[in-house]
């Protein structure tokens, strides 16, 4: 059946708790900014008090910061307290694998979900929606260690919930692969989406504006290997030959990096290479951390199983370069020595393949869940002892069912990739789904379903003024702006005003409601709204007094050509003007007070804090502390603190005078050595024994001793 992938599982929970390490700490820096009492959208506006007992407002609105006035916290502050536990908590799991345990990933999971709840539209993202999806499979997957400290077994049913994140990767890669059709952009039908999505992405990197100069076959042929990894790949998932889920797993690691050298999407495409460990197996983890069994000499001729076994592989890899080649029209033109490509196939023809698959998709899920679970229940009924026995069917029934359960529920949002799939799920899986959807439990995920920016990419410029006459650009930290300031690197930290200011250029300001909000505090001159535009004080322009008046005006942008970076200012970007995006405004103004009255964002007085409580000091104090550092900064000290603690750890390990494997070795040469040596001394010992007693035998002969000297003496 099977070794049990517990190094798998180990990678996967670690990882997870490092996703949710960068995603509490950068939250956590941004919360005074976004969601304080002079932020942009106050979190006190969610949680309103409506007379409603606590039971009610946690199921209408369920987090934990209801809870914030018991401990006398108020809703920005009760955030601050989820975010510093929950990073230390998944510090904590980082760190140490002993406390990868299932009750502290329920406890981070609840903190996450309880801020997410109150995040409104700076937390209204998919990976947020994955991270919480994932982080509930943790609490399925993980085992139950506190309770018992020094347990790490793998327990039989724990293959059938760690399926669950293969079946989230398999939902998460084939939908974004499928959406990028479905959605009939013409980019991504004439294949050259990405000869604008480096440009037009929320936040490039440097290396970003050098895969733009790549030739445009080459960026077409990449759009066509996405495809590929997306939608074709991650049908090998559940295929029962080892080597094609190795293959799968290394093309769904090979996308992610290229996609985070890239561009900036926080802890999104780490956490989907740890979603990809799920495909990995103990031997091959083993291989990595150089503990991998010794190969056996393979015997010939091979058995017929081995033989069918790589015939089918080979088969794989040969339908794969089919499909590709003919769905593609792929062709090398060698005259002009480049790589031609087309699709070759009609949106009708796609929603029509997509229509016979997508119920046989499922029917292919279910299949593998089975084999798991019969798996688990095999290896329950080798455990030793009838109590044991019994207990660990008891605990695979559990299980078993739990997860057939999020199974089920799961297909719901799954089939939304066809309707007419997801209508014909039974009726009761969609109660199901309706009951579980406030939690975030399982979630729709298509990323990059349309490319914007095909004529430039749009971006929001604010400027400030005293008089109407000179106007300042107020420069981000991140986002494009300046020209000849090169892309920022800033993942894993994710600035979500930054982002939010890439969607509110794709449409009316109308669209962006907190816009008028942050434009008014910055009008304001407050402090922790301006510290998200800027940390340091010597590059915001009005630093020293608020500006007058605040205007935002649309530009175009786009990448400057190898031919062109060596052109004074314009080194990384050029842009032109379009339009005015919103209006001279300033404190008071008609225009302003109405937006702001439109969208309920007008200040209220909030409740006054106690000052000599305990906890708001402490809180207080440790945000004074984090105040002088950039996020991203912060993020990677933490991760440094990490790595150098797992070297320190390594090294500690390692026996003194060599490398553990020589070290082994040495070992065991001088205990058969030194066994040798007793071998020869007990022979020797034998020999001299063996003499003396041939000595004493003759002398016993002569003296008449013995049968023949009894017998002569009688």
């Amino acid at each position: 059946m099977g070794e049990p992938p517990r190094r798998p599982r180990e990678l996967f929970l670690a990882g997870l708790a490092a996703a949710y390490l960068a995603a509490f700490v950068s939250l956590y820096l941004q919360i005074p900014g976004l969601y304080g009492r002079d932020g942009i959208l106050p979190a006190r506006r969610v949680l309103r008090l409506s007379g409603k007992g606590l039971w009610e407002q946690l199921r209408d609105v369920p987090t934990l910061l209801w809870l914030g006035p018991q401990l006398g916290l108020d809703t920005e502050q009760g955030m601050e307290l989820l975010c510093l536990l929950g990073a230390v908590g998944s510090m904590a799991a980082l760190l140490c694998s002993s406390l990868r345990d299932c009750l502290l990933f329920a406890v981070l999971r609840v903190f996450y979900l309880s801020l997410y709840q109150v995040g409104q539209v700076f937390l209204y993202f998919q990976w947020d929606s994955l991270l919480l999806e994932a982080g509930f499979l943790a609490v399925l997957v993980a085992p139950l260690r506190l309770f018992k400290w020094r347990s790490t077994a793998w327990r039989p049913h724990d293959s059938v919930t760690f399926w669950l994140v293969r079946w989230l990767l398999f939902r998460l890669m084939f939908a974004s692969g499928v959406v990028k059709l479905t959605s009939r952009c013409p980019t991504w039908w004439g294949l050259t989406a990405l000869t604008y999505h480096y440009e037009t992405q929320c936040i490039p990197t440097p290396a970003a504006w050098y895969a733009h100069q790549l030739p445009v076959w080459f960026q077409k042929f990449s759009v066509v290997a996405t495809y590929v990894i997306e939608i074709a790949v991650p049908l090998l998932f559940f295929m029962p030959i080892r080597r094609l889920r190795l293959f799968a797993f290394y093309c769904q690691v090979l996308l992610q990096i290229l996609i985070i050298l890239t561009g900036n999407y926080n802890f999104f495409n780490a956490l989907t290479i740890v979603l990809a460990f799920s495909l990995l197996d103990e031997e091959h983890v083993g291989r990595w951390m150089g503990r991998g069994k010794k190969k056996q000499s393979s015997s010939w001729p091979p058995t017929f199983l081995s033989f069918l076994s790589t015939l089918l592989e080979l088969a794989t890899y040969a339908l794969l370069l089919y499909w590709s080649v003919h769905y593609f029209s792929l062709e090398i033109d060698w005259k002009k020595k480049l790589l031609e490509s087309k699709v070759a196939f009609t949106y009708h023809e796609f929603t029509q393949w997509l229509r016979a698959v997508t119920l046989p998709l499922v029917g292919l899920g279910f299949l593998s869940l089975s084999w798991e679970i019969l798996s688990a229940m095999y290896r329950c009924a080798c455990i030793r002892g009838f109590f044991w026995k019994l207990w660990a069917t008891l605990q695979w029934a559990v299980f078993a069912t739990a997860t057939v359960g999020m199974f089920a529920v799961s297909l719901v949002p799954f089939t939304y990739i066809d309707y007419e799939s997801n209508g014909k799920l039974w009726p009761g899986i969609h109660q199901m789904f309706s009951a579980v959807e406030r939690f975030q439990v399982v979630n729709s995920y298509g990323l990059f379903r349309r490319m914007t920016g095909v004529g430039g990419r749009p971006e929001v410029v604010l400027e400030g003024s005293y008089d109407k006459q000179s106007w300042t650009e107020i420069e981000f930290m991140y986002k494009p702006g300046n020209v000849s300031a090169a892309p920022a690197v800033v993942a894993p930290h994710q600035p979500r005003l930054d982002w939010q200011m890439w969607f509110a250029a794709l449409a009316h300001h109308s669209s962006s409601p907190w816009f008028a909000s942050f434009v008014h505090r910055l009008l304001q001159g407050k402090e922790d709204v301006i510290r998200l535009v800027q940390v340091d004080e010597d590059k915001y322009p009005f630093s020293t007094q608020p500006p007058t008046y605040l205007r935002a005006q649309l530009y175009k942008y786009w990448f400057t050509h190898s031919a062109e970076s060596g052109v004074g200012a314009a080194r990384w970007w050029r842009r032109q003007h379009v339009q005015e995006f919103f209006p001279t405004v300033s404190l008071g103004d008609p225009t302003l007070d109405d937006l702001l009255t439109q969208h309920g964002l007008k200040d209220k007085l909030p409740l006054k804090r106690p000052v000599d409580a305990f906890l708001p000091w402490l809180l207080s104090s440790v945000r004074r502390l984090s105040r002088p550092f950039s996020p991203h900064i912060v993020l990677w000290s933490l991760y440094l603190v990490a790595a150098t603690t797992f070297l320190l750890r390594a090294v500690a390990r390692r026996p003194r005078g060599g490398a553990p494997p020589t070290r082994h070795k040495a070992a065991k040469q001088q205990r058969g050595d030194q066994g040798e040596k007793n071998g020869q001394l007990r022979r020797k010992e034998g020999r001299e024994a063996e003499e003396k007693g041939e000595g004493r035998n003759r002398g016993a002969a002569a003296d008449g001793d013995g049968p023949r000297g009894t017998k002569r003496r009688k």
